[in-house]
C-alpha cells in the first residue's frame, strides 16, 4: 500500500512538472513572439509544447478512475454543501480526463477520424464546471471560517477598533432636534456601509492569512479558471496570460506535493 502511495505521488509530481513545462513554453513562445524572435525558434518551442502536452495526456490515462474513487469518498462527507461541491467536481474531473484520453487516442493515430476540436471543447467544458465547483467550495469554506472568526471575536469583545455604534436614522433625527436633510442621511448610510465592507474585507484577509491551504487552493483555482475560459472563447485573455496562469497554478500544485500540509482537506 505504501509503495502504491509513493508511486502515485511520484506520478503526480512528474505530471505537474510536465504541466509547468507546457505552460512555461506557452509563456515563453508569447514573449519571444512579442520580442520579434525568428520563426524557427518559435516553431521549436511550439513543437516542444505539443510534445509535452501529449506526454501529459499519456500520464493521465488512469486519472478518470482515481477521480471516480475520490467522488465515492466525498459522498460520505457530513457537510451537505461540501459533499455536493466536492462530489460533483470529482465527477466532472472524471469526465474531463475521459475526454482527454479520447483526445490522446486521436493525436496518436489510434482514432484517426476523431473530431479533435469537438472533443477538446467538450473536455474544457467539464474542466470549467469542475473549477467553478471548486471555487464554490472555497467560497463556502471562507464563509464558514468568517462566521467562526466573528463569533470568536464577538465572544471576546475585542473588535479591531472599538467605537461607539452608529445610531439609527430615527435617533439621529431626534438628536439633531430638527429636520435632517436627505443628503446627510445618505452620507451616514454610505459611511456605515463602507465601515461594514472594510470590516468584512479585513475578516476575509485574516481568515485567508491564517489558513494557507485554503488561500493556496483559492489562488490556484482562480489561475486555472482563465484556461478553459480562454479555450472555450468565453473570456479570451491570450496565450501570454494563459501561460502565466497555468505556470503559476502548476507551481502551487507542486508545493502541495512538497509540503502535503498545504493541500486543502477534505
Amino acid at each position: 500500500m505504501e509503495s502504491w502511495v509513493r508511486f502515485n505521488a511520484q506520478s503526480q509530481a512528474k505530471e505537474r512538472l510536465f504541466r509547468a513545462t507546457q505552460y512555461a513554453c506557452t509563456l515563453l513562445g508569447y514573449t519571444l513572439l512579442k520580442g520579434g524572435a525568428n520563426s524557427d525558434l518559435l516553431t521549436k518551442i511550439k513543437q516542444l509544447e505539443a510534445h509535452v502536452s501529449l506526454v501529459r495526456k499519456l500520464m493521465r490515462l488512469g486519472n478518470s478512475a482515481e477521480a471516480l474513487e475520490a467522488a465515492k469518498r466525498a459522498v460520505h462527507l457530513s457537510d451537505c454543501v461540501l459533499r455536493l461541491c466536492i462530489t460533483v467536481a470529482h465527477l466532472n474531473r472524471a469526465m474531463y480526463f475521459a475526454c482527454d484520453n479520447v483526445l490522446w487516442a486521436g493525436k496518436t493515430g489510434l482514432l484517426p477520424k476523431l473530431d479533435q476540436n469537438k472533443w477538446s471543447q467538450r473536455s474544457f467544458r467539464y474542466y470549467l464546471f469542475a473549477l467553478i465547483l471548486n471555487l464554490t467550495r472555497d467560497a463556502y469554506e471562507v464563509k464558514l471560517l468568517m462566521d467562526r472568526e466573528s463569533r470568536s471575536v464577538g465572544a471576546k469583545g475585542a473588535w479591531a477598533s472599538p467605537s461607539t455604534p452608529l445610531p439609527e436614522n430615527g435617533e439621529l433625527l431626534q438628536s439633531a432636534g430638527s429636520h435632517a436633510s436627505s443628503s446627510s442621511i445618505s452620507a451616514i448610510s454610505a459611511g456605515a456601509l463602507y465601515a461594514r465592507l472594510h470590516r468584512e474585507l479585513h475578516l476575509v484577509a485574516a481568515v485567508l492569512r491564517n489558513n494557507p491551504p485554503l488561500l493556496l487552493d483559492l489562488v490556484k483555482n482562480l489561475c486555472d479558471l482563465f484556461i478553459p475560459l480562454d479555450r472555450l472563447g468565453l473570456y479570451q485573455t491570450g496565450p501570454g496570460f494563459v501561460g502565466a496562469c497555468g505556470l503559476t497554478s502548476s507551481i502551487l500544485s507542486l508545493l502541495t506535493l512538497v509540503h502535503p500540509w498545504l493541500k486543502l482537506k477534505p
